[in-house]
Parts: C-alpha cells; structure tokens; sequence
C-alpha cells in the first residue's frame, strides 16, 4: 500500500510542477508539461515493480503513436478558448482528440501498426 502512495504521490508533484510553473511563466509552463514526465515516471514504475523488458518496450513504443493524434487538441485549444469558453473548448478538444485517434488508428493499421 505503501509503494502506490509513493507513486500517486510523485505522479500528482508532477501535475503541481505544470501548474505551478504556468502561473510563473507559459512558456515554462508549457515547456514542462510538454517533457514526458509521466511516461518517464511509467517507465520507472513498470522496470522497479519487475515487469519484463518487452513490456516496457511496447509501453514507450505505443505512447508515441498515442501521443501523435493527440497533438492537434493543442493547436485548437488557444483558437476555440476565446470563442466557445473553458470548459466548451474542452470538451470539443477531447472530441478532436478522439476523432483524430480514430483517424489515425485506422491509417496505421494499414501499415501492420494496431493501436485498439
């Protein structure tokens, strides 16, 4: 019980660490939650708990391809922001995001890559 303390614990200083450092500086701000801090803290937590090499290879190797279609939310966000309000602009970027996945899912399939 302990060690999932530990993790939940370093895993939520890094969502502080963005958010604390955006209200300084969007530009740190930014540039900290764009570093892959989370899949580095996964990748550790998967090789301390012993999980096998090819598991934690297949980790990193989707998390590039997850991450791809993901990036499209970032450019809309700032545009809608102004125009739809917060939590619209959220909800029509996670709709981006999952139409984007989609798209992009089914693309790489065709290239032997299978994402779901």
């Amino acid at each position: 019980m302990a060690w999932i303390v530990t993790k939940y614990l370093a895993s939520a200083m890094v969502v502080v660490l963005v958010s604390e450092a955006a209200k300084r500086s969007d530009k740190l701000g930014g540039l900290i939650a764009a570093l892959p801090l989370v899949s580095f803290l996964a990748l550790i937590w998967l090789h301390v708990e012993g999980q096998p090499q090819q598991r934690i290879a297949n980790h990193a190797w989707y998390t590039f391809w997850y991450v791809l279609p993901t990036l499209p939310m970032f450019l809309a966000f700032p545009f809608l922001l102004g125009r739809l309000g917060f939590w619209w602009t959220l909800l029509v970027c996670a709709a981006i995001t999952v139409l984007c996945f989609a798209g992009f899912s089914l693309a790489l399939r065709r290239f032997g890559i299978d994402l779901l």
